[in-house]
């Protein structure tokens, strides 16, 4: 048994290929969110998180928040997966908004995932056709960066996932 997991919620796919890919790449044990268990995660030294970004939020992390007495004794690390281009004030946002109280110390790392219109759910492509509308009443010079990005991207298949994208959480690991 490793003495690291890596666990993972994943919607579209681009977090599960991630998951899969660090797995791989550390020798780790790897788990869906849905289907780990509190008691399989005290066993470990180290636990990574990764989760999607839906509105703000961090997709499955309540998986930690939760149990979060049961593991303060572990090594814990999140990635969270979106499809804008890393933006340091949202990253902040991101960190601030999921990662408090007891969590503040968790590192947190951003990776670029995937953008498929195609593939969502009716309620997401509803959610996105809102925020493309909202964002289409903006001047140009006062979009985000991540705003200027999803309107770039809204009608092209993209997949910004790479194995480099995780050479920085490896890093970490091995400092840890």
């Amino acid at each position: 048994m490793s003495k690291v997991a890596v666990v993972y919620k994943s919607k579209y796919g681009a977090t599960k290929k991630y998951a899969e890919w660090l797995a791989e790449d550390i020798k780790a044990d790897l788990y869906s969110q849905e289907k780990c268990k509190i008691e399989n995660l005290q066993k470990y030294e180290i636990i990574i998180y990764g989760g999607g970004i839906y509105a703000s939020g961090i997709s499955g992390l309540s998986i930690i928040k939760k149990n979060y007495n049961k593991l303060k004794d572990k090594k814990i690390i999140v990635f969270a997966v979106g499809a804008s281009p890393y933006d340091e004030k949202a990253y902040n946002e991101l960190k601030k908004h999921n990662l408090t109280g007891d969590l503040v110390s968790i590192k947190l790392f951003y990776l670029r995932g995937m953008f498929n219109l195609k593939v969502m759910t009716f309620k997401d492509k509803l959610l996105i056709g809102m925020l493309k509308g909202f964002l289409s009443k903006k001047g140009s010079s006062e979009l985000e960066p991540w705003e200027k990005a999803l309107i770039e991207s809204i009608n092209n298949e993209s997949d910004w996932t790479s194995r480099e994208n995780l050479k920085e959480i490896e890093k970490h690991i091995c400092l840890i």
